[in-house]
This record gives C-alpha cells, structure tokens and sequence, in this order.
C-alpha cells in the first residue's frame, strides 16, 4: 500500500495573512501590557540610573572642553563676519551665550542615550526575554548561538556608528528642518539596529533569524522609527530603554513562532 504525500508546509512569507501595521500594533500593545507588570518596572532602573550617571559625568568632565572647542570654531568661522555686522556686538555675544551651551549639552547627552540603550540591549533584553518566554511564549525554545557576544558585539557597533554619525552631521542641523529629520533618522537606526538582533540571537537560530529579517524587515524600522518619535518627548527617555525591548522582542518572538507554526 503506497503511503499518502504529508502535505508541505506552506513557506513563511505565505502563511501569515495579517499585515506589517497589524505586526506593529500587535507587538505594542503587548509591550505596552508587558511593561507594566513589576518585573518590568523594576527592570527600568538599571538603563535609567546608567543614563543619568553617565549625562553627570559627560558634563562634569566634558562640558567645559566642550564649549570651549565650540567657542573657538565659531571665532574662527567665516560666518562670524557676516553675522556681526547684521546683529551687532552685543547681539552675537547674546547668541553666544545660549547658542554655545545649547550645543554643547545637544551633543553630549545623546551619547549618554545610546549606551543607556546598549545597556538595556546587553544586560536587560536577557531578563525581558526571559520573562516574556515564560508568560507569552512557553512553547519557543531557545536555538541561539553565542547569544551574548552577537549582543555585545551589535550594541558596541551601532553605539560606535550612532555617536560618529550625530556628531559629524550636527553642522547640518544649523538648516531647518534637517534637525529634526537627522533626529529621526539616528535614533530610528539605534533603536532598529540595536534591538531586532538582541530579541532574536537567543531564541531564533541563524537559519530563522536570517529569514525573519528578511520577511519582516520592514516591521522592525517601523517599530524603531516610532520609538524615535517617542524619544523626542523628554518624558519618554525613563521607560524607552525597557519599553522599546519588550514591543522588539514580543515582535521577534511572535515571528519565530510563525516560522516554527
């Protein structure tokens, strides 16, 4: 008796009939349910606390050098001497002393973002993927390989890729509205760099988590883009670290479930 054909699977691209808006909403209400059970909660202390610690120090010690350097490229700018004669003396003294350390913290404190975010990438996504595998996902195992030095590795990559890009592109900011569009474009490339990779080196192998990058590609810079419109809002910065985590990681896992149906 001739045994019957299984029935293939159907591929991965194929299987899922919801759309990247619907990924997207699904994985941040999720996050936004994850976020406040205490674990999570107590979970944003440690980015926090090294955010804070690193923006006192980076002033402490760097402020000072910082302005100081600015003072200078603008006495020896070219646009000095078209600016003076159109404002005056007094108005570009007045410029300065708002503009200069303006510029100098705006400089300073998204570096001490970024490794508040690779903090959380590095030390906190194990512990939000580890909750979340027992809560939301008991039935995905673990098939990463050499989960924690991808992870530091990432993080010390795009950190290193975020801090040279902001500061080599600041000058442009002087030209509205690149600012705010510069703004959204570093932060979309942390957030999406950063994280897609932490909340899938552990549980996804290299097979999955190569074609889920693939597939749901568009996903994750969605994900990031609006996370980097939240971290223009000063309020957001004490829950985005975290927060950010868990929409990414509900987001993969839920992806490496469908891959595995």
């Amino acid at each position: 008796m001739t045994l019957p054909t299984p029935i293939k699977p159907l591929p991965y691209q194929n299987r899922s009939s919801q759309s990247t808006f619907a990924w997207v909403s699904q994985a941040f209400w999720r996050g936004l349910r994850s976020q406040f059970h205490p674990r999570m909660l107590f979970a944003l202390f440690l980015p926090v606390m090294v955010t804070i610690v690193l923006t006192i120090l980076l002033l402490w010690f760097g402020f000072t050098p910082l302005t100081q350097y600015i003072q200078a490229q603008i006495d020896q700018s070219v646009l000095t001497t078209y600016v003076d004669p159109l404002i005056g003396a007094a108005g570009v003294v007045w410029l300065k002393s708002w503009l200069i350390p303006f510029l100098a913290v705006f400089m300073l404190l998204p570096i001490a973002g970024i490794v508040g975010l690779a903090v959380a990438a590095v030390w906190v996504m194990p512990w939000v993927l580890s909750h979340l595998s027992v809560r939301n996902y008991p039935e995905i195992r673990a098939q990463g390989r050499q989960a924690t030095l991808v992870s530091v590795w990432n993080a010390l990559w795009v950190s290193v890729v975020f801090v040279f890009g902001w500061l080599i592109t600041l000058p442009l900011w002087l030209i509205p509205p690149l600012g705010l569009v510069l703004s959204l474009f570093w932060w979309t490339f942390a957030f999406t760099k950063m994280m897609r990779i932490d909340t899938l080196v552990d549980h996804a192998s290299p097979e999955e988590r190569k074609l889920i990058l693939q597939q749901r590609n568009t996903g994750y810079w969605v994900i990031g883009f609006i996370c980097a419109l939240l971290n223009l809002f000063p309020p957001a910065w004490v829950f985005l670290p975290v927060f950010s985590g868990l929409v990414f990681a509900h987001y993969s896992l839920e992806a490496i479930r469908e891959v595995r149906g």
